[in-house]
């Protein structure tokens, strides 16, 4: 890790008990409508921002074009934004790196940002779909999950700084192993929220909407060992791996409870070698989805209670939980209640869901902080070749993040 120029992670605004999140009322001297016309002034400017960012691709298993990316995002935001207050590069030779850049605000709080720079987009996809602009549509690989808004809430901080309003300390978080859970940002993502008043995550909306609960994500795999035998000349020395995964694939599907938002999943199966030999191996993968920590608990029980039939087989459950729940929260209706607010002065209706995929956002809700998340761009088709992003709605979201980010900066709020 290095860190320049000066400041540290672990001190000044963010050694502190977190703050209550604004009232509504704390938007009465923002000027959101005047915010959004300032931005959409700006519309060429914005729009050939993500073409710049979106013409790199950042895969997230290639580390070449991974750092290639942040140096770009980097020099931009220092374009944009001005050098930061404190600097730290954590470095991984494994997985994207993470950058967090801290800026001084003159208000009284601190809000981190969320945003991702990986892509499920393999390397050499923009030779055959490049990003295109077409009317109000942005179409390209990542605009919607989510390059649009890191560019949006970018340009939502410059509205404010152009009005003259105050902004809350700024730690902003770009993270290069999202897409494939985060393997080595979690407990980076974790030490740079702690102590902020909110976490503002810019994955992209679900239809507009923002989100204010997340399924919790385990990974898990089971493993059956056996005892190989001739399955024709003495089936009855064997002790069947294949038969223990299906009695364990059969006990995992039954644990499936949609009343309660809870799926398990056995997505691959792989065991023995040949038709006539009684498998001495196989093992099952796994993808749980919970709705609720009751439910996160319950399938640990039933992980916990898989035991082979045959005494002489074994079964082994590996993995683990990749993303805690995001339940919603107090604290996260709060900051909701904030949003739709802001979005009622712009005129728009800001609604939201609950969504069975997980982000980073996850990481920081299950700390107890107010989280709120696709706050990115609207549009649709993450992870799929219609990916695109409305250019009308990254004006919009970029003036409803101005505002949340100006309504932490206000003053006249009381610690908890």
């Amino acid at each position: 890790m290095t860190e320049q120029p000066s400041g540290t992670h672990g001190g000044g605004a963010w050694t502190r008990v977190a703050r209550a999140v604004p009232a509504p009322s704390s938007l009465d001297g923002i000027d959101l409508p005047g915010l959004r016309g300032w931005l959409d002034g700006r519309r060429e400017a914005i729009v050939a921002d993500l073409v710049s960012y979106a013409s790199l691709e950042t895969p997230s298993d290639d580390l070449a074009l991974l750092a290639a990316g942040l140096t770009h995002l980097e020099s931009w935001l220092g374009a944009r934004l001005g050098a930061p207050a404190a600097r730290a590069h954590h470095a991984s030779t494994e997985h994207g790196d993470v950058l967090v850049l801290d800026y001084p605000g003159e208000g009284p709080g601190a809000v981190t940002l969320l945003a991702h720079y990986d892509t499920v987009w393999s390397a050499g996809t923009l030779l055959g779909w490049p990003v295109l602009v077409d009317g109000d549509r942005l179409t390209g690989p990542g605009v919607f999950d989510m390059k649009a808004g890191l560019v949006q809430v970018v340009w939502g901080i410059r509205a404010l700084r152009s009005a003259g309003l105050p902004t809350p300390a700024l730690r902003l978080v770009l993270n290069g192993d999202e897409e494939i859970g985060s393997p080595f940002s979690r407990p980076l993502i974790e030490t740079a929220c702690a102590g902020t008043d909110a976490v503002l995550v810019f994955e992209a909306a679900a239809d507009g909407a923002v989100k204010t609960a997340r399924k919790g994500v385990g990974m898990f795999q089971v493993r059956a060992r056996g005892v190989e035998a001739h399955a024709g000349l003495e089936p009855e020395a064997g002790a069947s791996a294949i038969d223990e995964i299906a009695r364990a694939v059969r006990t995992l599907h039954d644990a499936t409870d949609l009343a309660e938002g809870t799926t398990v999943n056995v997505g691959v199966l792989r065991g023995g070698t040949r038709s006539n030999v009684v498998a001495g191996h196989a093992e099952a993968e796994i993808d749980v989805r919970v709705r609720t920590l009751a439910g996160q608990h319950r399938i640990d029980t039933v992980l916990a209670g898989l035991t082979a039939h045959d005494p002489r087989a074994g079964l082994t459950v590996l993995g683990g939980w990749n993303r805690p729940v995001m339940e919603r929260s107090p604290a996260i209706a709060a900051v909701y209640a904030l949003a739709r607010r802001a979005g009622e002065r712009l005129g728009v209706d800001v609604a939201e869901v609950a969504v069975g995929g997980a982000s980073d956002g996850n990481f920081a809700a299950a700390m107890g902080l107010p989280v709120l998340d696709g706050l990115g761009a609207i549009g649709a088709g993450a992870h799929a070749r219609h990916e695109h992003v409305s250019i009308a709605g990254m004006v919009e979201r970029a003036a409803l993040a101005a505002g949340l980010i100006g309504a932490f900066g206000a003053g006249g709020r009381d610690h908890h």
